[in-house]
């Protein structure tokens, strides 16, 4: 399909936001695909969810889907019936949270639990980076690397206040999951190029 000058992969990936309350999974979001930061943000509730497009090789646009689900534990009966269908996940902690980094290992097991025998994608994001100068980090950056290394996961460390990483880790995430989830992909990318080498091509501006 050609629009605006983009062919569009006839796919749509859903990928999930995972971690404790508060650690600023919609505000990395937001940060992404609206490039907003808000001082205050109001907590999910159940799920709520983003769309957006990513330019995976030149005039070549896929379609995400981002889940956003809510950290509390009276909503996981609500938030794990999405796990399934998943091709990747943030797992998300802050770093200033010590206990939200405990309970990244919970997390990342209850969605391989469920969604087995398929295989999801992830990228650990320690947010809140930004505070690191202000000597409020209670999670050294070894022991993350560690904890990355055990789960075989990429870490990044962003701020969704100051966009550090922010698109590193979203697209690193969504460019790899969607290989992963198809591998047909890129052959499918590269023939709707050559059968339209003459269309127009802009580039993607998020």
């Amino acid at each position: 399909t050609v629009r605006d000058g983009f062919f569009y992969i006839p796919y749509q990936f859903r990928f999930i936001m995972l971690g404790d309350s508060t650690v600023g999974k919609s505000s990395l979001l937001k940060r992404y695909t609206e490039d907003l930061f808000l001082e205050s943000i109001n907590q999910t509730v159940g799920v709520d969810f983003y769309v957006h497009f990513l330019e995976v090789e030149p005039g070549v646009r896929i379609k995400l889907q981002f889940w956003d689900t809510a950290g509390q534990e009276r909503f996981r009966s609500v938030t794990r019936s999405y796990y399934r269908n998943s091709v990747g996940g943030l797992l998300v902690f802050d770093m200033t949270n010590r206990a939200s980094f405990d309970r990244i290992k919970e997390w990342h097991a209850e969605v391989c639990e469920r969604v087995q025998p398929h295989k999801v994608l992830f990228v650990l994001v320690g947010q809140k980076s930004d505070r690191d100068t202000h000597g409020e980090r209670m999670v050294s950056r070894e022991e993350v690397e560690k904890l990355a290394g055990q789960l075989g996961v990429p870490y990044v460390e962003a701020s969704a206040k100051t966009g550090q990483n922010v698109r590193e880790s979203f697209e690193l995430l969504g460019w790899d999951g969607v290989k992963c989830s198809s591998p047909q992909a890129l052959q499918l990318q590269r023939a709707n190029l050559a059968q339209s080498s003459t269309a127009p091509k802009n580039k993607c501006c998020g």
